[in-house]
């Protein structure tokens, strides 16, 4: 197992590479942006159709009332995605471009949304004569138009970029204002984009007869039928497992290509359900938070409670009290880096077939038992069993489902957590020359970075305000690090305001901050981040896995951290 594992981190470089592709982070950045829509949008849909489980039902007049923000939301998303992914690009392509030749990201997001609507809509008339009133249609405006959304998108930036580097613009004098000036510039790539997406929308449809949104749906279809069955969604969810547990952030690379497949899957959903029929579809997004996922990637919701109830060693039962409370609302850094799960040969076979085994459960009870599937959005915090139960309608079967999933998954990883918790027993009773070696290097570690065994030193370094963003992946392990110092700061009377944030959501908020921590899971991306924070004049530093866990506990430790960091360029 020692050698598989070694085999497998001579991967790990090429999966960073992959993992920083700057179309997948664009499709990634550019969904984040947009979740506030699908958060906001999925309230409505759970006061309409919820109560249906008690066999209470709005009547038709209520039922619209309530699921218009929905459809003025949500029925748009395509859209709005279109545009968000397209500034995430737009941002991309700018680092690689010098200053003086930066893509302008808002005629860039303007374009795309014009681009989306080429792809995706279609011209309707109604009435006769001069009462013609023309429009387009909606149909696939919303999550039936993510795929187009995402074309969209990179076909108006790669233009912008093309005509930027081959200096392609309307050039006009000195004289004119920089604002006028740039709309000018625009008109050209703005032009071409818009060109080229009338010359497939004509293709498409003169082969057709339909949209290019509606086009590419059909053509994916077998794809997405096929990822829906029990192989693809074994390969889907354990490869998220198998990325996390060599130290990479695996939806970061499986997301994007499923984004699309699970979002129109739950508006499938939902229509079912409305329809009074079954909601069949499998690949959602709550099937990743909830099910694969269930307590974090690798399903380890019940991993912390093996830890604190059944180890014997010290140091797993004092590792599962301090992360059984993150771990059950989906943050579970803490036990991966703390146990460590993460690159432990121990844990790797339960780390990628509980996932597994958790979604071929799930997709059981909804094929043959006929549990409806997920068919509500909840953000990926909410406890995994409360998100089971709420995101499929509060199904009576929901129930059976967490029960059953918490059951299968102790039992999977139980044998492999009694063999690692007599290694670490067995080394805590020797006390053998390897662990007072980790010991020794684990202080010297901490005085290196805070001084004085990692206690904070009466003679701080910061004297004026200092505000610090620490970064993951979903803004839930970096609280735990903005929590310690904010602490820290009180206690200690330093000036030091720390805030959490998620790498994506980062660019528009980095600029306010003093210091950038990076959290294990998006180090990453961290000559990307770079390249941003030394345009803005701001400190970045990067952190490693145990001394991130352990700095997100000890307040005292993590205010000397930032301590020393910003001192050593004074």
């Amino acid at each position: 197992m020692d050698q598989l594992i070694t085999q497998i981190e001579k991967m790990k470089p090429f999966f960073e590479k992959l993992s920083r592709n700057i179309y997948l982070r664009a499709i990634k950045d550019g969904f984040i942006s947009a979740m506030p829509v699908v958060l906001f949008s999925s309230i409505f849909m759970l006061i309409a159709y919820v109560p249906n489980v008690w066999g209470f039902y709005w009547s038709d007049e209520v039922v619209a009332f309530i699921v218009k923000p929905y459809t003025f939301s949500m029925g748009i998303l395509g859209l709005l995605v279109s545009a968000t992914t397209a500034r995430a690009l737009t941002d991309s392509y700018n680092r690689r471009l010098p200053a003086t030749k930066q893509l302008n990201r808002v005629s860039t997001m303007i374009a795309a949304i014009v681009v989306f609507l080429f792809l995706s809509s279609t011209e309707i008339a109604q009435g006769e004569g001069d009462a013609v009133v023309a429009g387009f249609s909606s149909g696939y405006l919303g999550t039936t138009g993510l795929l187009a959304a995402f074309v969209a998108a990179f076909i108006t930036v790669i233009v912008y970029n093309f005509c930027m580097k081959n200096d392609i613009a309307i050039r006009m004098p000195e004289e004119v204002p920089p604002n006028i000036s740039q709309a000018f510039t625009d008109v050209i790539p703005f032009a071409i984009a818009v060109a080229i997406a009338y010359g497939i929308d004509i293709a498409i449809r003169a082969f057709t007869g339909v949209s290019f949104a509606q086009a590419i749906i059909q053509m994916f279809q077998p794809l997405f039928t096929a990822a829906d069955g029990y192989v693809g969604i074994a390969i889907i969810y354990g490869a998220i497992s198998f990325f996390w547990f060599i130290g990479i952030h695996g939806p970061s690379i499986v997301e994007p290509a499923i984004t699309a497949i699970a979002f129109l899957n739950m508006d499938a959903n939902l229509a079912l359900i409305q329809g009074g029929e079954h909601a069949a579809n499998i690949i959602t997004p709550g099937l990743q938070y909830f099910v694969a996922t269930l307590g974090g990637t690798g399903a380890t919701f019940v991993v912390p409670y093996l830890f604190m109830w059944f180890g014997k060693s010290k140091q797993n039962k004092a590792v599962g009290k301090a992360s059984f409370i993150p771990t059950s609302f989906g943050v579970n850094e803490p036990i991966l880096f703390g146990g460590p799960l993460v690159l432990n040969p121990v844990f790797f076979v339960p780390f990628v077939l509980a996932p597994i085994l958790n979604v071929w459960i799930f997709k059981f009870f909804v094929e043959v038992i006929g549990m409806n599937g997920f068919s509500y959005f909840l953000p990926w915090p909410t406890p995994g069993p409360i998100g089971i139960i709420l995101g499929t309608g509060i199904a009576p079967l929901s129930f059976v489902v967490v029960a059953l999933l918490i059951a299968v998954d102790a039992i999977i990883y139980y044998p492999f957590f009694k063999v690692y918790d007599k290694q670490i027993l067995k080394e805590e009773m020797s006390n053998d020359a390897e662990i007072i070696e980790e010991q020794a290097e684990t202080k010297a570690e901490a005085t290196e970075v805070g001084g004085n065994d990692g206690q904070v030193s009466t003679g701080s370094h910061i004297k004026d305000e200092v505000s610090v963003l620490v970064l993951c992946a979903g803004a839930g392990t970096s609280g735990l690090l903005a929590n310690a110092l904010n602490k820290g700061a009180k206690e200690y009377d330093v000036p030091v305001v720390a805030g959490a944030g998620a790498y994506g959501a980062h660019q528009e908020i980095m600029g306010n901050y003093d210091l950038i921590i990076l959290a294990p899971q998006v180090v990453s991306n961290y000559d990307d981040i770079k390249e941003d924070a030394d345009r803005l004049n701001v400190k970045l530093v990067k952190t490693k896995g145990k001394e991130y866990i352990s700095l997100t506990r000890d307040p005292k430790a993590a205010l000397d951290f930032v301590d020393t960091v910003l001192s050593k360029d004074q």
